[in-house]
Order: C-alpha cells, then sequence, then structure tokens
C-alpha cells in the first residue's frame, strides 16, 4: 500500500494598513499593518488551493478569502509528508508569534493558524 501523500502549505501575505474586516463567523477582526503567515493543507488538489488564494475576485467562503482579498500574497512555503502537519506547524508558529484566535481553525482544535509580525 503506497504511503499517503499530504501537503501542508504556510502562505505569506502582506497588509499594507490597519483593516477592520468582517470575516465570516469571526464577526469584526481587525487586523495590523504587517506580514501574515497563513497555515492550511492542500487536501487532493494543493495547486487549486494556492491559486485561489492569489485570486482577488473570488466567492469569500474560507476565512483566509477574506484576508487574501485585501493583502498581498507574497509566496508560500509548501510541505510534503506522509504525515498530517497543518497543527504542528500552528502550534509551532503560535509559540513565537501573535495569533488572531479562530481564524482558519474552525476545524481543528487549534487556537489559530493565522500568525503575525510587524515588518
Amino acid at each position: 500500500m503506497p504511503h499517503e501523500r499530504h501537503i501542508t502549505y504556510v502562505l505569506l501575505l502582506f497588509l499594507s494598513s490597519p483593516r477592520r474586516l468582517r470575516v465570516g463567523s469571526l464577526g469584526r477582526i481587525t487586523l495590523k499593518r504587517g506580514i501574515y503567515l497563513y497555515v492550511g493543507s492542500g487536501g487532493r488538489s494543493p495547486w487549486k488551493r494556492l491559486r485561489r488564494h492569489l485570486a482577488r475576485n473570488k466567492n469569500k467562503f474560507w476565512h483566509i478569502d477574506f484576508l487574501s482579498t485585501e493583502a498581498d500574497v507574497l509566496g508560500a512555503f509548501i510541505f510534503e509528508s506522509g504525515l498530517k502537519l497543518e497543527c504542528v506547524i500552528a502550534s509551532s508558529l503560535g509559540t513565537v508569534l501573535p495569533s488572531i484566535k479562530d481564524f482558519g481553525s474552525s476545524d481543528c482544535k487549534c487556537y489559530s493558524h493565522l500568525f503575525f509580525f510587524e515588518t
């Protein structure tokens, strides 16, 4: 039986000015100017998911859609593994960077999948 392949990515975004956004079920949140790291998983179509993050015009379904239409996407780090690393990476980033509670983590028990640092 072949090893299952898991794609995890860390999307790097830059928000050029502070914004107050309505983000789905989270309601209104205030985001500072700076760099944001969003941790996600690619599922069966990782490249399709990443292309979606780059699109400015899209239906806003996931939390990240609300940010990625306002911020510049600078790039992504992509990890391929036999293990699911999304929550491991998010938990690790959460030990060193501030985060936005519940952002991108409605389907897991993580505090957040969105992290921030000022430039």
